[in-house]
């Protein structure tokens, strides 16, 4: 990763090639999804590394050789386009606000609230169960009833339960990709720039309390609603609230000098996906806002020496 981080950042060109590289890869399976986090990584490290204009530069060259890329593999160009507007331009802009405020805290709530408001405006213009969704899954229905998985008498109804929660899924999707995305390419900065201050930006991380207010009125209005958009919106705060319990997590590691092997461990059940993790990292997120344990860490800290 740092190897590929170092080639990219030896000029445009270079930065410009890994990132349309990583958008055609893309498409493949597995290999696709770390391919497209490292394409919009790099935007975000030349951005951060060499200022707006210059990952403006990247990002635009990096758009027209993945065009021409998607071009000759796919026969069309728009496929590069949607990831390029959807995608890339998205960890640009957060970016340039993360180089702008030296907050990363700052920057990973404007990328929930664009991501709300984005949210937001997939239901209003398009819905969640509008031809647009029926048709993007027509061809999943068609296989699955091929196969034999579902009858074709249950199709409809299932395709139509599917389509409820694509507006929320998709967007959800893309904002998690763009936050990993940020971070990654805020890493990579660190490693070839700035050893270790990325961990110490990290551990700092600060959610404002309304984040946690907004997370507990979403959690509400799903359990008695059970609404597709309030999943989704649960999803987007809940991460940041994630994302805090972590950063409580890794400052206590430091405070105590304690084995990070159990980190790792809860790193392998975040990718595995297991779900009662990521809630109890969530509910430390957000009791923090409001006990702020790091703090009180530091106090203890001064108080000894």
């Amino acid at each position: 990763m740092k190897s590929l981080a170092r080639f990219a950042m030896r000029g445009r060109s270079q930065a410009a090639l890994v990132a349309a590289t990583g958008a055609v890869l893309s498409v493949l399976p597995i290999v696709g999804l770390f391919a497209a986090l490292a394409s919009a990584a790099v935007v975000a490290l030349a951005t951060l590394r060499q200022g707006a204009g210059e990952g403006a530069l990247v990002t635009v060259f990096a758009g027209v050789g993945g065009g021409v890329l998607a071009w000759l593999a796919l026969g069309s160009p728009l496929p590069a386009l949607g990831f390029w507007l959807v995608y890339w331009l998205p960890v640009w802009g957060l970016a340039v606000v993360l180089g702008w405020s030296r907050s990363l805290s700052l920057a990973l709530q404007a990328a929930a609230l664009v991501a709300l408001v984005a949210l937001a405006l997939v239901y209003l213009l398009i819905g969640g169960t509008s031809e647009v969704w029926s048709a993007m899954l027509e061809p999943v229905r068609q296989a699955l009833t091929d196969a034999h998985v579902i009858s074709a008498a249950e199709s409809p109804q299932l395709m139509a339960q599917i389509a409820g929660w694509m507006p929320g899924l998709l967007t959800a999707s893309v904002y998690l990709m763009v936050l990993v995305s940020l971070l990654l390419g805020r890493w990579w900065q660190s490693l070839l720039y700035g050893p270790g201050g990325f961990g110490a930006e990290y551990r700092a991380l600060r959610i404002h309390p309304v984040v946690g207010l907004a997370t507990i009125a979403l959690h509400l209005i799903v359990v008695f609603t059970n609404g597709h958009w309030a999943v989704a919106g649960l999803v987007i705060v809940g991460t940041l609230l994630v994302l805090q319990g972590l950063a409580v997590l890794h400052a206590l590691v430091l405070a105590r000098n304690a084995r990070p092997g159990w980190l790792v461990a809860l790193y392998a059940l975040f990718v595995l996906g297991f779900p009662l993790p990521q809630m109890v990292i969530a509910g430390i997120g957000l009791a923090d806002l409001w006990a702020d344990w790091r703090l009180r860490i530091e106090r203890r800290k001064q108080d000894r020496q």
